[in-house]
């Protein structure tokens, strides 16, 4: 009888993986519509420059209300100022230094009370050190952790509860290839960035098993981008992302409800290949 349950349970994961493997395909193919953000609330830390800067812009063409953080206080001017050229009606902008929890949670509470509820997060805020690790000082590696990292622990905490009383948002958070492969002088990043997808997953099957389906997470992970915080970083043998390109590449993915979302898509690949190559081909594969 055990033998018996034990065979109709592997069948019945076996005829749900087929199904949900035929239904991506099919929506890889017809890709369904993208969701409407006109009126949602949509914060992005790190919004002063870079891709949160492109980010805004793009969700401000889509019609949402923008709320930027960032310790970056001229910057996040310039953004308010380039999101209302491009048809933003409702633009916040906070300073908030996202490596500093007490900050993040007052701030989210301010937020909370002078915009209303985050419908969706945007969690952009990253820093590189771009040294080796015996090179690094203690205290710039805690840093880049807790804006890298910790930071989205302390955002998703502050704006999650309200997602799911109402059961419905969605959390974005911003990864990067370094998250799925490492790579020289990016030891802290790496960790980082690798440590974020395990948290959006790991977050993503508590909220499934709460039955809060209709909270959206979606992680995107970018190869290399030509912006300030990239400068001196490449794969000899990965191309790099305009900057403006990024946003467009990007955007699609929280729209379409994708979990994870990577550009350019080929490097989904490269954990794969590490794991099937022997040392000298992985050392080729991100040759710096």
């Amino acid at each position: 009888m055990c033998k018996l349950s034990s065979i109709l349970e592997t069948l019945e994961f076996l005829i749900l993986l087929g199904y949900y493997c035929f239904e991506a395909f099919i929506l890889f193919i017809c890709p369904p519509c993208k969701k409407n953000v006109a009126g949602e609330i949509v914060l992005i830390t790190g919004a002063a420059n870079g891709i949160g800067r492109q980010v805004a812009l793009n969700f401000a063409r889509l019609g949402a209300t923008l709320v930027f953080w960032d310790i970056d206080e001229e910057g996040n001017k310039e953004t308010i100022k380039l999101a209302k050229e491009n048809g933003a009606k409702g633009v916040y902008a906070y300073r908030c230094d996202c490596s500093n929890r007490e900050e993040v949670y007052r701030v989210a509470d301010q937020v909370r009370k002078e915009v209303g509820d985050v419908n969706i997060l945007v969690n952009n805020a990253g820093i590189a050190n771009m040294k080796t690790f015996l090179d690094l000082p203690d205290a710039d590696m805690e840093k880049t952790m807790r804006v890298n990292i910790m930071a989205q622990f302390w955002t998703c905490k502050a704006f999650l509860p309200a997602m799911i009383a109402c059961n419905r948002g969605h959390l974005v958070s911003i990864s990067s290839g370094i998250g799925l492969i490492g790579t020289n002088k990016m030891t802290d990043y790496s960790a980082s960035k690798f440590a974020i997808i395990g948290f959006l997953e790991s977050l993503t099957f508590e909220l499934q098993a709460a039955g809060k389906k209709g909270i959206k997470t979606t992680i995107v992970c970018p190869s290399f981008i030509n912006t300030e915080l990239s400068t001196g970083i490449r794969w000899s043998n990965s191309p790099s992302v305009v900057q403006p390109m990024a946003p467009t590449l990007m955007l699609p993915a929280p729209q379409l409800l994708y979990f994870l979302a990577q550009f350019p898509a080929f490097t989904l690949l490269c954990p794969a290949q590490t794991g099937c190559l022997r040392t000298p081909a992985c050392f080729l594969l991100r040759d710096s």
